[in-house]
């Protein structure tokens, strides 16, 4: 197809293979790339079970889209993959390799003979979610309803932790040219899965002047949970683990922050009405006080932003207000869940599943960070070489507040062009 003349001009030789940062000719799409792979064999902890391959480029259907990966997030779905927990990646696409990562910037590199929104040369962002497209749900529901409905980088072979990635046409989104090509890659996943926290789940959709409890708050769902609240003029009151990360919380916008380690209400429930029930309720509600502190005595939250899952979920539906809802999207610290049930019922309250996001939401969360309403909090940016240890740091909770980054074909941090990393390269 005829390259849009905006595109830098530049000499490039052809190959088979590219290293890394070696940019190919605009459009040429070599035979093999460089991946960090994962074999079923080798599931465990990302140092061991990530393994830098040469594998195939891999071939396009009608319409999917071929993307130059510049940078890629660092999120737990590639803990998750290389863990082989809750599930092996490779139980569902059954494929020899799982190339994890769900979430980039990059470039269009080649389509389908069916794509018509992109073309080559167009600078990305990727959200994470496929579909096949001919069901009820595509067609008039919710895509994340779907019986097709998949996790690119997660439930797919073919992630973001490759020189090239495939991904289907519709999960392209814009790229904020504002911000740098890491900046770009580490906020679409985290972000568009707040937002449907948030706002897709009527008639609990979140309110002006509603307060929302977030759990993780300095964390890359809780920075982005605590912007979206602010943007909407509720109140989020965020929960931290270290009390370094309480001025970034409160900087991020914040009405109040607790410290989880003040209390000790934190595991599975305890048989209700024996004697550690009763000590758990009544930190519980020492909690609830503190969350009372910020709100007014008596109010509630109207909502709680969940993903911890097992050390936190019996206080969530318990601090929620009468008629409220706990919506949570993981379990990061388990996936065996308890409450206390006359709570949930008396009280009418909602207990709501909720996974990523379909591409109206996800543009309209990636709309607001091109608008220069959010900040993308990217906290770390670490290099190719060191992408499975960036992995080892969010499984030992030990990484930074915010989001993390890995450069991939960008040579170096603060470029924001092909341009810059065509100059940076020579």
């Amino acid at each position: 197809m005829a390259l849009d003349t905006t595109i830098a001009q530049y000499e490039a030789p052809e190959k088979d293979l590219y290293e890394m940062g070696e940019i190919p000719p605009m459009g040429y799409v070599p035979k093999q790339m460089y991946s960090w792979a994962i074999r079923r064999e080798r599931h465990g902890k990302p140092n061991t079970a990530m393994v830098e391959e040469v594998v195939d480029v891999p071939e396009l259907d009608s319409q999917d889209v071929l993307v130059l990966v510049m940078a890629a997030g660092v999120n737990y779905n590639g803990v998750w993959a290389s863990l082989g927990e809750p599930i092996s990646p490779f139980d569902g696409h059954k494929q020899p390799y799982h190339i994890a990562g769900s979430d980039a910037s990059g470039i269009v590199w080649a389509v389908g003979d069916k794509v018509k929104r992109w073309k080559v040369g167009d600078e990305v962002v990727i959200h994470c979610n496929q579909d096949d497209g001919d069901d009820e749900e595509c067609n008039g529901g919710d895509p994340m309803y779907s019986p097709t409905q998949r996790i690119w980088g997660y439930e797919t072979p073919d992630g973001s932790f490759a020189q090239f990635t495939r991904v289907q046409s519709q999960q392209l989104m814009p790229r904020p040219k504002h911000l740098t090509w890491e900046e770009s890659a580490c906020y679409t996943l985290t972000l568009a899965t707040a937002y449907r926290m948030l706002f897709g789940h009527e008639p609990h959709d979140l309110k002006p002047g509603q307060n929302v409890l977030v759990w993780g708050a300095s964390g890359g769902l809780g920075s982005y949970a605590i912007q979206l609240i602010n943007t909407a003029g509720a109140n989020a009151i965020g929960v931290i683990s270290d009390e370094s990360k309480r001025q970034f919380v409160l900087d991020l916008g914040a009405k109040g922050v607790l410290n989880r380690k003040d209390f000790n209400c934190w595991g599975q429930l305890p048989k209700v009405g024996s004697d550690e029930y009763a000590d758990w309720f009544k930190e519980t509600r020492k909690f609830g006080k503190a969350i009372w502190d910020i709100t007014g005595k008596g109010v509630n939250v109207d909502m709680v932003f969940e993903h911890p899952g097992e050390a936190t979920f019996p206080v969530s539906t318990f601090v929620v207000k009468k008629g409220g809802m706990v919506v949570i999207c993981a379990g990061t610290s388990g996936f065996n869940l308890t409450f206390d049930v006359r709570y949930m019922w008396m009280h009418q309250k909602r207990l709501q599943g909720s996974h990523f996001a379909h591409l109206k939401q996800a543009s309209a969360a990636n709309k607001l960070m091109m608008e220069r309403r959010l900040d993308p909090c990217m906290s770390e940016v670490f290099a190719w070489n060191d992408l499975p240890e960036a992995h080892m740091k969010m499984l030992r909770n030990e990484h930074k507040p915010g989001n993390m980054s890995v450069l991939v074909q960008a040579p170096k941090t603060g470029l924001r062009t092909l341009e810059d990393a065509l100059d940076a390269g020579k």
